[in-house]
């Protein structure tokens, strides 16, 4: 496409914002001066086409590399290589959500639905494929985060008649806190956390850090973050602006969440390096194991979850020949601990209804997975629920 024509495209799509009151710039313009610098750039290295950046609709097409966004705005990140259709926020309301059979003790997305753990069923207008999902409380609706797609992760907030916000696009990557109101996100080199108030994003920090480095959840009021995926060593950013310290840490692997009193629940490269053993991390001292003790070695694809209560580690791990989830007492960490097998390996989040009581979905066998501890390290089998339709997104919160 031309210049010429590329400016008509993006000003066609802005038109329907022409005559909004609120606007405070020119969305469109600022667009088109973007895809002007990025078209001058790759035509000097020989590329001969250009790319516009995302766009975003809201009061304005703001770049995160400028001021934060005032009220009301969405934070727009990340330039692909071509141009994804705008995520428009609807005008009109879906029709009133219908009700069912509750599924599960916790909610779930269906594809453009979400079924709530009460039995109601939520059409979500507005977004795409949704690969993470937490549930306000108070009935305040929930954020959802995208699967990656060449126009980067989004964050939507939906309200609770299923209407869609757009609050940030183009990320690499985004984690949420557990309640809902912090987000922290990775774009090329810069970190970016901002607090979530009343649907909307306040800007707080960011940060230069390596390209490779990613977030992995808010730990207390920091956020944890992988330096390479690669190999061992996570720091905490305690979002503070400039340059992320990496910290001293080369020994942590995968970390799979925190305990009530803060510690985290993690792998350690062994010395010498024969291997991995879980352990508890103190994040006030640089991640440092706390004691000598040294719980058993897993190997798996590095997901997990911590049971609220900080007793019980679900983790997929080899065990019976085979990829398997495995619960593991952290009450008794030590060589001796044996995991316990809980059922079929698990895709994507675990979620902890009670602090007994896991939902995930298995690829391996199509079903949604509840695990009851009491029955699992008893040696019963998970409950396995059949889904009808696309797989499950279990949902945390509540």
């Amino acid at each position: 496409m031309g210049q010429d024509g590329l400016e008509r495209a993006v000003r066609e799509v802005f038109s329907r914002q022409a005559a909004t009151p609120h606007a405070v710039v020119d969305p469109a313009a600022a667009v088109i001066r973007r895809a002007n610098r990025i078209q001058r750039r790759r035509a000097l290295a020989g590329m001969g086409l250009a790319a516009t950046a995302i766009i975003v609709v809201s009061a304005g097409a703001l770049q995160f590399a400028h001021e934060p966004p005032p009220s009301g705005s969405t934070v727009v990140i990340g330039e692909p290589d071509q141009v994804p259709e705008p995520p428009l926020t609807p005008t009109n309301a879906p029709p009133t959500a219908d009700t069912g059979t509750p599924l599960a003790e916790v909610d779930l997305v269906l594809g453009e639905t979400i079924a709530t753990a009460q039995g109601r069923r939520v059409r979500v207008v507005g977004a795409g494929p949704i690969e993470r999902a937490h549930r306000l409380p108070d009935g305040r609706g929930w954020l959802a985060v995208s699967a990656p797609g060449l126009a980067g992760r989004f964050l939507w907030a939906v309200a609770p008649n299923g209407t869609v916000q757009v609050l940030l696009a183009g990320a690499d990557e985004v984690v949420l806190d557990a309640e809902g109101r912090q987000v922290a996100w990775k774009q090329g080199a810069t970190l970016g956390t901002a607090r979530i108030v009343n649907g909307e994003l306040t800007a707080t920090a960011r940060a230069e850090a390596p390209a490779k480095a990613m977030p992995l959840r808010f730990v207390g009021g920091a956020v944890l973050v992988r330096l390479a995926p690669d190999r061992p060593g996570h720091v905490l950013w305690r979002l503070h602006p400039g340059t992320l310290d990496p910290g001293t840490d080369t020994s942590t692997g995968r970390i799979f969440g925190a305990l009530p009193d803060g510690r985290l629940v993690g792998e350690v490269v062994t010395d010498p390096p024969q291997g991995t053993c879980l352990t508890l991390l103190d994040p006030a001292s640089g991640l440092v194991p706390t004691s000598p003790d040294c719980g058993p070695e897993l190997t798996g694809d590095g997901l997990g979850s911590v049971s609220p209560d900080g007793r019980w580690l679900l983790v997929n791990g080899r065990a019976e020949g085979g990829e398997k989830a495995l619960l593991v007492d952290l009450a008794r960490l030590d060589r001796s601990a044996e995991p316990v097998v809980a059922g079929p390996a698990f895709t994507g989040a675990v979620v902890w209804s009670t602090p007994a009581t896991a939902y995930y979905y298995t690829e391996t066998a199509g079903r949604l997975a509840r695990v009851d501890v009491d029955r699992a390290t008893s040696g019963g089998p998970p409950t396995l629920l059949a889904i009808t339709g696309q797989p499950p997104v279990v949902v945390s919160g509540g």
